[in-house]
């Protein structure tokens, strides 16, 4: 088969590509590939009373398909340049921001108006940050809720599936350049095309490497998140989530003087296993729709580890320690800040007494057997810093999650039109190592379908 375009990865960089190139141009041939299924056909086995835990499915729905990981995430779309990743080296700030910005405006006519955007512009919730030796980035979000999302995601696919050829199930094993041109190779067949996008978020790490081996494309290490996921009464964080709805804070850790940041905060959300490569790690999600609501805020607390030479494989180093997770639990493992602080492993009386009632199905254990102590020091010291903002944040009951780990793609070696030493071969989003969110991972794709029509003479 021949194309004009194929598209490898059909999440938010992949999605938003495409329906760039579709929006512009008249008669393009577009193919995505993608491991996973549809967006309909994506559902998770683990409900809870039959199958409690990951099963490790051939493909995993919550991280494959369309849609991307991001599809099932709680949908917060972060305008900024401060964090999320790098684009904006490449593309220049304001370019980013236009680009973030566009995205959402194509969010909104697609089912997310009536969303609400928060901000930190002007917020006095800053100052009380620096006044605590924390620090608030800047940011405005666009939250959808998990619910909201897949109503975008599913409009999206419903405008471009008639329209575009979408490989659903078919993983691509390889990339072959024909100088010109490209071809990619999925079972025992193959297609072609002048341009291509490879799109394959953070699950499609280990292939991105092998790949960027076998067509000697530079890459350099980049970092590995390693944390827990935090659990506390929804009240206790009221105050920031009701004006910021995400407070992305940084702490120095006085002992190391390790970042500890927070993640993905969850207002009234839920707690959620998640499948990389065969490790079970723990997210979370939160809803729009009222009636899903829980009485628990859940984030993340996450400390970054960079490494030296002779040391390059940041992500074996985090895998490792979620594999040490999944040995001792059979997946993720939960624990009481009071029993971490006590030393004792945490049992699933002491859990069912305390106030905070989780919503995940873990196994009570000791997450000081898993993490590494200069990782746990850190997250002790963050915790007991935030309790100074938000007072009941250290309570013996505070539920933490592990492990939580946020893989990286090595960054690939690119030029500032996101083109690898391949003209035509352009590498986007996640797996690029230059995004780490779903704002910078659609304006990602966003820029590389338009630096193709501008190739092709259509815009």
């Amino acid at each position: 088969m021949k194309y004009d375009v194929i598209i490898i990865g059909a999440g938010p960089g992949g999605i938003y590509s495409a329906y760039e190139l579709l929006q512009k141009s008249n008669g393009l041939k577009i193919a995505i590939f993608d491991e996973g299924t549809e967006l309909e056909s994506r559902h998770c086995p683990i409900d809870g009373d039959k199958v409690k835990s990951c099963i490790h499915c051939k493909s995993c729905s919550i991280m494959n398909g369309f849609g991307g990981a991001g599809a099932f995430s709680d949908g917060k779309y972060n305008i900024t340049n401060d964090f999320g990743g790098t684009l904006y080296e490449y593309i220049g700030r304001n370019k980013a921001l236009e680009l973030m910005h566009y995205v959402d405006d194509i969010n909104m006519k697609h089912g997310g108006e009536g969303t609400k955007m928060y901000s930190t512009s002007g917020t006095s919730f800053k100052k009380l940050c620096m006044q605590n030796h924390l620090t608030l980035l800047d940011a405005s979000v666009r939250h959808l809720g998990t619910d909201i999302n897949y109503v975008v995601l599913k409009n999206l696919y419903a405008e471009m599936k008639d329209k575009i050829d979408f490989h659903f199930r078919t993983p691509v094993s390889r990339i072959e350049s024909l100088d010109p041109g490209f071809r990619v190779y999925y079972g025992d067949e193959s297609a072609e095309a002048d341009q291509c996008i490879v799109s394959v978020g953070r699950s499609g790490s280990k292939w991105m490497e092998e790949v960027c081996k076998e067509l000697n494309i530079e890459t350099s290490s980049n970092r590995v998140d390693i944390g827990v996921r935090v659990e506390i009464p929804a009240e206790i964080f009221s105050h920031i989530t009701d004006e910021l709805y995400e407070g992305k804070i940084v702490y120095r850790t006085k002992k190391f003087e390790d970042k500890v940041r927070t993640f993905c905060m969850n207002p009234n959300g839920i707690v959620v296993n998640e499948n990389t490569n065969g490790i079970v790690t723990v997210n979370g999600h939160s809803f729009e729709d009222q009636s899903k609501k829980t009485e628990n805020t859940n984030f993340a607390l996450l400390v970054a580890k960079h490494f030296s030479e002779p040391f390059k494989d940041s992500n074996g180093y985090g895998e490792s320690i979620a594999r040490l997770s999944n040995m001792l639990g059979g997946g993720v493992i939960v624990q009481r800040f009071g029993d971490l602080e006590r030393g004792r492993r945490s049992n699933q009386k002491r859990i069912d007494e305390g106030t905070v009632h989780p919503t995940l199905d873990a196994t009570p254990g000791d997450l000081s057997l898993v993490l590494p102590k200069r990782i746990l020091d850190g997250i002790i010291e963050m915790i007991y810093a935030l309790d100074k903002i938000a007072p009941g944040m250290a309570n013996d009951d505070t539920l933490l999650y592990g492990v939580e780990v946020k893989f990286y793609n090595m960054e690939v070696k690119l030029d500032n039109n996101l083109e690898s030493r391949y003209p035509g071969l352009y590498i986007i989003g996640d797996g690029s190592g230059v995004t780490h969110s779903l704002s910078h991972a659609s304006a990602s794709g966003v820029y590389v379908a338009d630096k193709i029509l501008e190739k092709k003479g259509l815009i």
